[in-house]
């Protein structure tokens, strides 16, 4: 087993590993970014239905809850590449499912087939997700963890970018092309990281038990900085997010088809993969808390700003702010759990932070579905930010050593 470069290297380049797993990772995310863009549309080509478009998002979500516990021990035990290249091949099989639907070999894809497979892949995304975060570590040294953490980000940008454009644009020459774009990424990112040369985690020996399973959540509840960064990122997005109705921008606001989506979809990452680009060179060094707050206000006028948009342009600018100033709260977060996490822990620990990601993000497009349905979807979205405005200024009161806090690792 190879080990990583001396710490002297204060480069990643100097680290062909992190770049192979930075490849797996892009492949990971461009798969579920093209899923995702391909089943809102074809959902809400089926349906015409708001709702359905948050149930999506629900049901993606709910295996996280069900499984935090769960997955996290799994991460922490088992060889955290090869849980990662089993969830890739199973979505490799929902994208291939799709494929045969939307070419009627043998059934047609419908809104009941589409929902089952939301769940499937939620299964999936809530063993990979928090795997492949602990994984990190195992492929860098600690001095290059904060510049690695940043560059990791930008491969999910990178992939935000690209892939949904790309599958929109297929999706609307016809779905089978999208599908089979999917599974091509899916086979090729299970290959890259099921061959991951990385260091071995320590494994926990101790029996599987739920006091042992509630390691993480003790973890993050005894760090009220890391707690409050987290739960910031948490109902800020989960207020603020509109990506479950941008099918109805792009068809009825925007007046554009599936590749409008696509690009509307992308936008959010072309703001982050310029942020990270611009952390991994100038990383927040200082005043980190309130850079932080700072950046979800903006996320917020940034929401507001889409949702009263009615050009195309406009929105698409608008989504870009919003991505940018959403990786700045994702980084920071990443860091302090990265930091401050013992390896044997890193597995349980990433579970609950991704617990909470996906709160923000599934969970946020089944309240937007619902809010939309209620009120409209231009007054979901601004209601949307003008909530997450909010909860920047009570987060503030709530976690004043947060919102002061100087540096991302105190001095010990």
């Amino acid at each position: 087993m190879s080990n990583p470069p001396p710490p002297e290297s204060s480069s990643l380049r100097h680290f062909p590993l992190f770049w192979r797993f930075w490849f797996a990772r892009v492949c990971l995310t461009s798969g579920f970014q093209v899923l995702t863009v391909a089943i809102g549309w074809q959902v809400y080509s089926l349906t015409h239905s708001a709702l359905d478009l948050g149930l999506v998002g629900l049901l993606q979500f709910v295996p996280r809850v069900l499984l935090v516990l769960v997955t996290g021990t799994v991460a922490d035990r088992y060889d955290r590449r090869r849980i990662v290249a089993v969830s890739m091949a199973v979505q490799a099989l929902v994208a291939a499912l799709l494929l045969m639907g939307s070419r009627h070999w043998g059934f047609a894809t419908s809104r009941e087939l589409i929902f089952a497979l939301s769940v499937l892949i939620g299964v999936c995304r809530a063993f990979d997700m928090p795997t492949m975060q602990a994984l990190l570590p195992n492929v860098v040294p600690p001095q290059l963890l904060a510049p690695a953490i940043a560059a990791a980000a930008s491969a999910n940008e990178a992939a935000t970018i690209l892939a949904p454009a790309l599958g929109g644009f297929l999706y609307a020459i016809g779905a089978a092309f999208t599908y089979g774009l999917d599974l091509a990424i899916y086979l090729i990112g299970m290959v890259l990281v099921a061959t991951l040369n990385a260091r071995r985690s320590e494994s926990v020996r101790e029996k599987p038990s739920f006091d042992s399973l509630l390691v993480g959540v003790r973890f993050i509840w005894s760090r009220p900085d890391v707690l409050g960064a987290i739960s910031l990122d948490l109902f800020a997005v989960l207020l603020g997010g509109a990506t479950a109705l941008l099918p109805i921008y792009a068809g009825e606001i925007l007046h554009t088809g599936p590749w409008g989506l696509g690009l509307l979809r992308s936008a959010p990452a072309v703001g982050a993969l310029a942020m990270s680009a611009w952390l991994m060179r100038y990383p927040v060094r200082h005043r980190v808390g309130y850079v932080m707050f700072a950046a979800v206000a903006v996320f917020g006028l940034a929401t507001i700003v889409f949702g009263l948009s009615e050009h195309f342009a406009l929105s698409l600018c608008a989504l870009v702010v919003l991505g940018a100033s959403d990786m700045i709260s994702v980084v920071i977060r990443s860091t302090f759990i990265q930091l401050e996490t013992p390896d044997e822990m890193r597995g349980r620990v990433s579970a609950v932070n991704s617990l909470f990601i996906g709160a923000s993000n599934q969970l946020g497009e089944f309240e937007s579905g619902i809010t939309a349905a209620a009120f409209g979807t231009v007054p979901a979205v601004v209601l949307g930010g003008v909530g997450t405005l909010v909860v920047v200024g009570l987060w503030m009161r709530w976690f004043p050593a947060l919102a002061q806090r100087d540096t991302l690792q105190r001095t010990r």
